[in-house]
C-alpha cells in the first residue's frame, strides 16, 4: 500500500459524505474526516461509520482551518481529496454561498495542489441552471441563468474546479439526493421532501408548473457509489477519470403530470394543482397557504418548469452497469417510506385491513 493512499473527506457528516466515508473505508482506504466540530458519523441508515479518523477543521478557513501539525502529517498521507462539504440550503444568504461554496472550494483547490493529489468535487447536477433538452456531462457554460443562489454558487465553484492549472481533478454532479435504491431509507429529509410534505398535507394546493417539466431524483446510495468510485479511479491515476465530469442521477426522469398520478395513488394525499406561470397569482392564495408558498414554494418552482435530462455516459462507463431505476416505481418506494416513518402522516388502512377488522370485531 502506498504511503499516500488516505482519503481527505471534507462533509463526511452529511447525508451524501458519511456514506461515501463508509465506502472508502470499506475498500480498504484510510479515511480521515473534516469536520465542522468532532461527532460521531453515522450512515443514512442510521448505523455508525468507523474506522474514520476525525479531525475538526472549517472549510471557509484557508487549509481548512487545520492546525499545522495536522496538516504535515495528511500532507505526507493523503492521495486524494473528496469534497463533499456544502450548503444545499435554497434560502442560504449570498454571504454563506460564498464562504461554504466557493470559497470551501478554493480552500480544498489549494490543499490539493500543496499536497500535489487529485480532488474529487461533489458539484450538482442542476448547475445547468434554467434550461430544457439533454445536458451532457461535459457542459457547463452556456449562457445559462439559475433557479436560485446554490446553483449559481456551485457553477462558480464548478468552473474554478476545472480552470485551475495544474489541478488533477474530477467532478461528481449529483441530482436531488433522495432515499436508498430499493427501500428508500432517508436521514435527512430537506429540500424537495419538504415540499411534497407541504404538498400532500394540503398546505400548498397550488403551484406554478407544467406538467411536462421533469426532475432527476438521485439515490443516495447511486450517488455515494459514483463519487467513491472515482475518488478510487482519480486516485489511482486511471485515465479514463481525470478530467472528466460524472452525473449520479437515476436512469429515469419523472415529469410533474407522472409524480401527480402516483400521488393521487395515495388516499391520504392531497395533490396540488400546477399551473401555467402567467396564470399563477400568489394574491390569490388563501393567507396561510401564501406564506407557505413565499416561504418555502417559491424556493423549488424553477424545478417545476424545466424539461431536462441528464446523460450518464461517462458514470455508466466507469461503474460498469445502468443508474439504478430512478421511475414510478422508486418514487413509491421513497413516499412508502415517508409514511412508515411517520415524515409523511400515518398511513390510511389498506382494504385488506379493513376487512380483516371487520371480521375479528375490530379486535387487535
Amino acid at each position: 500500500m502506498s504511503e499516500r493512499y488516505e482519503a481527505l473527506v471534507s462533509g463526511a457528516s452529511g447525508l451524501v459524505g458519511s456514506e461515501v466515508a463508509a465506502r472508502l473505508v470499506t475498500a480498504g482506504r484510510p479515511v480521515t474526516a473534516v469536520l465542522h466540530r468532532t461527532s460521531r458519523l453515522m450512515r443514512n441508515d442510521g448505523t455508525p461509520v468507523t474506522q474514520v479518523v476525525p479531525v475538526t477543521g472549517d472549510i471557509r478557513r484557508p487549509g481548512f482551518g487545520l492546525d499545522e501539525q495536522t496538516e504535515a502529517e495528511l500532507a505526507g498521507r493523503v492521495g486524494v481529496v473528496v469534497h463533499t462539504a456544502a450548503t444545499t440550503a435554497f434560502d442560504a444568504t449570498a454571504g454563506e454561498y460564498e464562504d461554504l461554496n466557493v470559497r470551501g472550494t478554493a480552500h480544498a483547490i489549494d490543499l490539493a495542489l500543496r499536497w500535489n493529489v487529485p480532488l474529487v468535487h461533489v458539484s450538482t447536477a442542476y448547475v445547468c441552471g434554467l434550461r430544457d433538452g439533454t445536458v451532457t456531462e461535459s457542459d457547463l457554460a452556456a449562457g445559462q441563468s439559475f433557479g436560485n443562489g446554490y446553483e449559481e454558487s456551485k457553477f462558480r465553484a464548478e468552473r474554478m474546479v476545472r480552470e485551475t492549472a495544474g489541478l488533477r481533478w474530477a467532478i461528481v454532479r449529483p441530482g436531488i439526493v433522495t432515499g436508498a435504491t430499493g427501500t428508500g431509507t432517508i436521514r435527512d429529509y430537506k429540500n424537495l421532501y419538504t415540499v411534497v410534505k407541504l404538498m400532500v398535507e394540503g398546505k400548498l394546493r397550488s403551484l406554478p408548473g407544467r406538467y411536462d417539466a421533469t426532475v432527476s431524483l438521485a439515490p443516495v446510495d447511486h450517488v455515494a457509489d459514483v463519487v467513491a468510485d472515482v475518488a478510487a479511479a482519480v486516485a489511482g491515476d486511471i485515465e479514463s477519470a481525470c478530467g472528466k465530469t460524472f452525473h449520479a442521477v437515476g436512469r429515469d426522469t419523472l415529469s410533474l403530470r407522472e409524480i401527480s398520478d402516483v400521488l393521487a395513488e395515495y388516499p391520504s394525499f392531497h395533490v396540488a394543482t400546477f399551473v401555467p406561470e402567467t396564470s399563477f397569482a400568489v394574491d390569490d392564495l388563501e393567507p396561510v397557504e401564501r406564506e407557505y408558498y413565499l416561504r418555502i414554494g417559491a424556493l423549488y418552482t424553477s424545478y417545476f418548469a424545466r424539461r431536462i435530462r441528464f446523460d450518464t455516459a461517462n458514470t455508466d462507463a466507469l461503474l460498469g452497469r445502468p443508474s439504478p431505476d430512478s421511475g414510478k416505481e422508486y418514487l413509491r418506494t421513497l413516499l412508502d417510506y415517508c409514511l412508515e416513518s411517520g415524515y409523511l402522516g400515518s398511513p390510511l388502512p389498506s382494504i385488506e385491513e379493513i376487512l380483516a377488522d371487520e371480521v375479528t370485531g375490530g379486535r387487535r
